[in-house]
């Protein structure tokens, strides 16, 4: 498990958010991404896909 939760450069779809919980948390990224559809079917994904991708910075 990786210390920073930066939006990578690479191997993102749309601003990186999945991509960066993914590698924070050592998860497959399928995996996150499907949880943020499920979310979002729900009507929550969204906004907080949002919030987190104005709260993690981008990697350096």
């Amino acid at each position: 498990m990786s210390t920073a939760l930066v939006r990578p450069r690479n191997g993102k779809l749309i601003a990186g958010v999945c991509a960066a919980l993914a590698a924070r948390f050592g998860l497959p990224k399928l995996l996150v991404r499907l949880g943020f559809v499920i979310f979002g079917l729900v009507g929550v994904g969204e906004l907080v896909y949002i919030a987190l991708w104005i709260m993690i910075p981008k990697e350096g």
